[in-house]
């Protein structure tokens, strides 16, 4: 009975550390430039940013699915006659990425990403923005190391940025991140 519980054991332990192999849990940040488009409105970019926690899942030696909790800021300023004004979107993010690894450093990333609407800071009255924002994402990713990588994606909004009007997010995103 104690040999089975040793055995037992000893397969339980080994199974933990085939799984630490399979999951890495990171953080990553970096700078993101955004617009916000629609067929009836002129924009220009900003720069801002985005940070938070990232986890990859080995599926396979060549493919892994990467999803992600960040806020990130997005939006863009506007231009009249007389004045500038800049509309500032906080967003929770939820991208979830399927990667497909080129080699062992390289990887191409595409999924969906689902965001929440948490702050809105603008120079300009803007009514009525939605509070959910649905876009898909798409880039590269290089591994410098075993734990440090950076990241390079776009991400396109399919969702209305306002119920006023035909807008939608725009976002060129850079980062740098490490796996613990």
């Amino acid at each position: 009975m104690k040999k089975t519980f040793i055995i037992a054991g000893t397969l339980l332990a080994m199974s933990f550390s085939a799984q630490a192999q399979l999951v890495k849990i990171g953080i990553k940040g970096g700078l993101n430039y955004a617009n916000i488009n629609g067929p009836e409105i002129q924009t220009d970019a900003i720069t801002s940013f985005h940070a938070g926690l990232v986890t990859e899942i080995k599926v396979t030696d060549r493919f892994a699915v990467q999803p992600e909790l960040l806020y990130s800021t997005q939006g863009a300023t506007y231009k009249n006659a007389l004045t500038e004004f800049k509309n500032e979107l906080g967003y929770l993010a939820i991208p979830v990425l399927a990667k497909v690894y080129l080699n062992k450093t390289i990887s191409l990333e595409v999924g969906p990403q689902a965001s929440f609407l948490l702050s809105e800071k603008n120079n300009v009255d803007i009514k009525d923005s939605n509070t959910f924002d649905f876009s898909v994402n798409a880039g590269l990713g290089v591994k410098i190391t075993e734990n440090f990588f950076l990241q390079g994606r776009y991400n396109l909004g399919l969702t209305d940025v306002s119920k006023d009007a035909e807008t939608k997010n725009s976002v060129v995103q850079v980062s740098a991140g490490f796996f613990f």
